[in-house]
């Protein structure tokens, strides 16, 4: 019987995907698309992989680059927090190692944004070192391999031991894509194609006869719904955008103002108080321009939009770097949260009439 490393490496040259980062040698490239697939799925990160790279071919464009930038082309990937430290990242690599990211666990674990999977991730695949990765995929790989009947979150060192007993000393890049790639083409969660599998000879889980029941399933709670209301706040032909707080979710984007409704029965009421208590603007609804809904990865939302005018005379007539007028053809220089480009879908089907 051949070895577990060999069976896995062989199985995963014959069947791997072709993507745009696969034998990349780029650190950069690596490590960008690692922060990228981060809780976000491969064919949903592939076209903003390759805008992004079209835009920022190297560590330096990004370094230079300003936080609206990035995010504008980030901006639809969700977790925004994960750009804004890639971002911060590259400006300490430009700054601190001299544009070369660092090829020791210790020091590319500093960075903001890199944690163990990220950091076993890149250095294996741009450096050849023999350091296991553990992401959700290779998490229930592991707990099927070894009949692990806990969460897999209680596993991680159980499966480290022994990834560190299998992994191919000589191609640990290949070996962690490989045991990678078996968890999102043949081990899946709900239905593992084990006649498929390359390694059900180590399999003690596939032994078992129930390969599926690991690793044990914890209950979620329901996910919260929020009820929003924001507001369209016109002078002449120009709008009113914040910025939102970069430690708050969608931190960095910019955004319309708006408020979360506890009473159903006054949105506009409380989008009035909120909106006179936090930037200081009277405003009346005139029109409501509609409804949309979006859900987050924590929560789902309910937005409803409202055309608003001023009734006094207190603007903040020039742009800052948390305010800002702009037109409609503004909103492309701008990263928005999906949930507001949802409402200016439907503005723009409305001519952006007031």
């Amino acid at each position: 019987m051949s070895d577990f490393p060999t069976l896995l490496i062989n199985w995963y040259r014959k069947n791997k995907r072709l993507l745009p980062w696969r034998g990349e040698k780029d650190p950069y490239k690596i490590w960008l698309s690692e922060v990228m697939l981060q809780q976000t799925q491969v064919e949903t990160v592939i076209p903003f992989y390759k805008n992004w790279i079209q835009r920022f071919p190297d560590i330096s464009s990004v370094a230079e680059a300003s936080q609206d930038e990035v995010l504008k082309y980030w901006e639809g990937l969700g977790y925004y927090s994960r750009c804004r430290n890639f971002h911060r990242a590259c400006q300490i690599v430009i700054n601190n190692y001299d544009g070369k990211i660092p090829n020791q666990l210790e020091d590319f674990r500093k960075l903001p944004g890199v944690g163990d999977y990220t950091a076993a991730a890149v250095l294996s695949f741009a450096f050849g070192k023999s350091t296991p990765v553990i992401d959700g995929n290779v998490s229930r790989v592991m707990s099927r391999l070894v009949k692990f009947s806990e969460p897999v979150e209680k596993g991680r060192t159980v499966f480290r031991k022994q990834l560190e007993e299998w992994i191919d000393p000589e191609n640990p890049g290949e070996f962690n894509q490989a045991i990678m790639e078996l968890g999102s083409l043949v081990c899946l969660r709900n239905q593992p194609h084990c006649i498929k599998c390359p390694v059900t000879d180590f399999c003690v889980g596939f032994k078992s006869g129930s390969p599926e029941k690991y690793p044990r399933k914890v209950s979620r709670s329901p996910i919260p719904h929020k009820t929003m209301a924001a507001a369209v706040i016109w002078n002449n032909s120009k709008f009113f955008i914040q910025k939102r707080p970069s430690n708050s979710l969608l931190g960095g984007l910019w955004e319309l103002p708006g408020v979360e409704v506890t009473n159903k029965k006054s949105k506009e009421h409380q989008l009035v108080k909120d909106i006179k208590k936090c930037i200081g603007f009277e405003i009346q609804p005139v029109n409501k321009i509609g409804t949309v809904q979006h859900a987050y990865s924590h929560f789902k939302v309910t937005l409803h939009g409202y055309h608003c005018r001023l009734i006094n005379n207190n603007l903040l007539k020039n742009p800052t770097k948390k305010h800002g007028w702009i037109s409609s053809d503004g909103i492309s220089h701008y990263p928005f949260p999906r949930v507001n480009h949802k409402l200016f879908e439907i503005l723009q089907e409305q001519n952006w009439e007031q």
